[in-house]
């Protein structure tokens, strides 16, 4: 059985989603931010210690304004209403990159962040902002103005995944079999499962399969 330190999902097709059911993207972010509850539970019921949720993009900059300050309302909501249940259930949130958003959300995320710091039963990291390719970039630029020499064990320092292992399991709803520019680095031998379904109709029971694929399989790391 591989144990199973630390999962990543690429939590697509919410809008697609809120589009065939509700004739709007919107209502799917909002219906898929009870999925993620439903999975933070699982999560912490199968003793995973790390979830790393890809939230928004760099590249979702392009998306139409109204339904960027949607996102942002709905985490803006979350952090409010939900950060105290997280804290009690000794959850750790940790955002992974670039804070670059409202003062009120920033500072939301920062307290958040703040609160929680010192809780080790789960290790919420959420991507907002997020690309792989200028972490990357950053990472690079950073270990050139350093004394530090070039190499794999002194990059990664400087990645914003730092002191996090790297994933063991990637999963992406929605049906799209591609990376989209998520921890192109840190998932290189992470398993791979792309699921058909949207994310808003994920469960746990599709959760829970990935889960017995995932620790059936062998993982030879290059090996035989």
């Amino acid at each position: 059985m591989n144990p199973l330190n630390h999962v990543a999902i690429i939590m697509d097709g919410n809008g697609r989603w809120g589009l065939k059911n509700k004739n709007s993207r919107n209502s799917g972010h909002k219906e898929g931010l009870k999925v993620i509850e439903k999975i933070i539970k699982e999560t912490i019921k199968q003793k995973i210690k790390y979830l790393t949720l890809y939230a928004f993009s760099t590249e979702n900059w392009r998306r139409p304004k109204k339904e960027i300050d949607y996102l942002f309302n709905l985490l803006e909501n979350f952090l409010i209403s939900k950060i105290g249940e997280l804290d009690k259930k000794k959850i750790r949130l940790k955002i992974i990159g670039a804070k670059a958003f409202s003062k009120k959300l920033n500072k939301l995320l920062i307290a958040a962040e703040k609160k929680t710091i010192k809780n080790d039963i789960l290790q919420i990291n959420l991507a907002l902002n997020y690309g792989s390719k200028l972490e990357l970039i950053n990472a690079f630029k950073r270990i050139s103005n350093s004394q530090d020499e070039i190499n794999e064990k002194n990059l990664i320092k400087y990645f914003y995944t730092k002191n996090i292992p790297d994933p063991d399991l990637l999963i992406r709803t929605g049906d799209t079999k591609r990376l989209s520019n998520f921890l192109l680095w840190q998932l290189a031998y992470s398993e791979i499962y792309f699921e058909k379904k949207l994310w808003p109709e994920f469960n746990e029971n599709d959760y829970i399969k990935i889960i017995k694929k995932f620790k059936r399989i062998k993982r030879n790391f290059g090996k035989i």
